[in-house]
């Protein structure tokens, strides 16, 4: 397979002939379920914002205007990091299935007691960003400025730091080469684009993508694409059953994303435990931290023989 450059863009892909991942124990999906931390980390008056952030809440956008508080999406973004963080993992927990937290620094600056959580516990760290703020709006200093403050301010508060990046809106055409300029990030999942990890370059080094999920994330429930949490279950069953059943023949990953803010409200909670059973009672599933699948993929699948 040829390592494309990052920019360029690849339509093929591993093709109908992807790599067998060799997940351990021979399982045949692996699956990664990702909890956003971004409670106290998205724009707000109050933090010098021109607007507070109503997206991905029960809030309704644009009913409070700019310049003015939305207190109805503020504290729904206050439930998010107060009760739903603890409502997921707490779940996740009781059922031993790893977590990966894709974390915003500024939200783990303002809640001490997930950050001791993060760092007494076993949760894959993936930094978020530093805030809201959109890496394709900014020049290359301050977005390298950015991704640094991010970087040290998850471990500052953890202990340990973040293994990959995710942006929290589009990255920028530079936002992978000052990820691999900075050297403290082991892969990104700035992508959407494939059911694999794959390898990529960035200048002559290669680099390692993970991609993400924006179809098997709640988000669909905060935008009314889902109507209910019946809805949510069944969207994300759907996902898994048709991935195992695929992965009879070629092994596959799958990436479920959450949100305090949505996935814990108890309305929509309910999804998560039937997803978790299902998942529970299906043999050959490894779920695993992303970091996880990026140090597998480079141990079994280097670039120098990546297909």
């Amino acid at each position: 397979m040829t390592l494309f450059r990052d920019g360029e863009r690849d339509f093929t892909g591993y093709g109908r002939n992807p790599p067998d991942p060799r997940w351990p124990g021979g399982a045949r999906l692996a699956l990664v379920v990702v909890l956003n931390l971004e409670e106290g980390a998205e724009p707000s008056i109050p933090d010098g914002d021109e607007a507070s952030e109503a997206a991905l809440t029960d809030a309704i956008p644009g009913e409070v205007p700019a310049g003015r508080r939305d207190f109805v999406a503020e504290t729904l973004f206050e439930y998010g990091s107060r009760l739903g963080f603890w409502r997921i993992a707490e779940l996740f927990e009781e059922r031993g299935v790893r977590l990966t937290v894709n974390a915003c620094a500024q939200a783990l600056a303002r809640n001490a007691e997930i950050a001791a959580y993060l760092r007494d516990g076993d949760a894959d760290l993936c930094a978020h960003g530093d805030r809201f703020v959109r890496h394709y709006r900014m020049d290359e200093s301050e977005e390298r400025r950015a991704i640094a403050r991010a970087y040290d301010g998850i471990e500052a508060a953890v202990g340990r730091p973040p293994q990959g990046w995710q942006s929290r809106y589009s990255s920028s055409e530079a936002t992978r080469r000052l990820l691999a300029d900075h050297g403290g990030f082991v892969y990104d999942s700035d992508s959407y684009a494939d059911d694999l990890p794959y390898w990529m370059k960035v200048g002559d080094r290669p680099w390692l993508v993970v991609p993400h999920s924006f179809t098997h994330n709640d988000n669909r429930l905060a935008t009314a694409k889902l109507g209910t949490a019946t809805d949510f279950y069944e969207h994300l069953a759907a996902a898994f059953r048709v991935l195992h059943a695929e992965s009879a023949k070629r092994p596959r990953m799958m990436t479920v994303s959450l949100h305090g803010r949505i996935s814990g409200q108890p309305s929509r909670f309910e999804a998560v435990q039937r997803f978790l059973d299902l998942v529970g009672s299906t043999e050959g599933v490894w779920c695993a931290g992303r970091s996880e699948i990026a140090r597998h993929w480079m141990a079994t699948h280097p670039p120098e023989t990546a297909p």
